[in-house]
C-alpha cells in the first residue's frame, strides 16, 4: 500500500464508530452482506442499449452469490435475441460480481444486469421476504404455460386507429368493434398451447382450433376485423 506524504505526516486517530453493514432482507432473514458469498435472492432488471431499438428484462435466481438460474427475454431488435442465447449460457455459474463485470454481449443485457445487481445488493428482491427464497425453476413461472414470454404489441394510427396484435394470451387474429367501430374484445390464438397440442400428436388444424380463444364482449361485437389486413 502506497501512501503520500501527507497522509504519512498525518497524526493518527481511531476509528470509534463502526456498527458494520447495515442488514439488507435475503430470502425471509436479516442479512448482514459484506461479500458476494451472502448474497442470494431472484429478481428482474430492465436494461436497454444505446440507440434504445431494443429491450431485455433479465431474470436471475441467485444462491450464495453464485447465479443459479437465469431468464433472458428480450424485444425489439433481431440481434439482441442471438446475444440473449449466449448470455443464457454465460451466466449460470458466475458470481454476482463476476456477471456484473463479464460482457453479456448486448448493451441492453449489461444495462439489466447492472440494473439487477443493484435491486439485490440492496435487498430489494422478489424473495427478499420469502423463508427459504424461490427454487431454481422459478424463472420459468414467469412465462407460465407454453414458455413464453408475455408481449404486448399494439400499433396505432391518427388515421386508422389502433390495431391490437399479440396480447399476454397470444397472437391476435380478430379484433372485435361495436356500432361505434370501438374494440370491445379480440380473438386470439396461444402459440404455446398449439404447440403443445401438436407435440401430443394433433394435426395442426386441430391444434389451431384448440388453442384458438376470445377476451371481452366478442360476442356483443357488430364487427370483427383482422388487425394485420390493409
Amino acid at each position: 500500500m502506497i501512501y503520500s506524504h501527507e497522509v504519512e505526516q498525518m497524526c493518527p486517530v481511531a476509528q470509534g464508530v463502526n456498527h458494520g453493514a447495515a442488514p439488507i432482507p435475503e430470502e425471509g432473514k436479516w442479512v448482514k452482506s459484506t461479500q458476494i458469498s451472502d448474497i442470494s435472492g431472484l429478481t428482474h432488471g430492465i436494461g436497454w442499449c444505446a440507440p434504445q431499438q431494443g429491450g431485455c428484462k433479465l431474470t436471475l435466481n441467485v444462491k450464495e452469490g453464485i447465479i443459479q438460474e437465469a431468464l433472458v427475454e428480450t424485444i425489439g431488435c433481431s440481434g439482441m435475441t442471438h446475444s440473449a442465447a449466449m448470455a443464457s449460457e454465460i451466466l449460470p455459474g458466475r458470481t454476482l460480481l463476476e456477471a456484473l463485470n463479464t460482457d453479456l454481449v448486448c448493451d441492453a443485457i449489461n444495462t439489466a444486469m447492472r440494473e439487477l445487481f443493484l435491486q439485490i445488493v440492496y435487498g430489494r428482491t422478489q424473495s427478499a421476504f420469502s423463508e427459504g427464497g424461490l427454487p431454481i425453476g422459478a424463472g420459468l413461472e414467469d412465462l407460465g404455460k407454453g414458455l413464453r414470454s408475455q408481449v404486448g404489441t399494439m400499433y396505432g394510427t391518427l388515421k386508422k386507429g389502433p390495431r391490437y396484435l399479440e396480447m399476454a394470451e397470444g397472437y391476435v387474429t380478430g379484433v372485435a368493434l361495436d356500432e361505434d367501430d370501438q374494440i370491445i374484445g379480440y380473438q386470439f390464438v396461444n402459440f404455446g398451447r398449439m404447440m403443445d397440442f401438436i407435440k401430443k400428436g394433433d394435426d395442426a388444424n386441430t391444434a389451431l382450433e384448440k388453442s384458438k380463444g376470445q377476451y371481452g364482449r366478442v360476442d356483443d361485437a357488430k364487427k370483427i376485423i383482422d388487425p394485420r389486413a390493409e
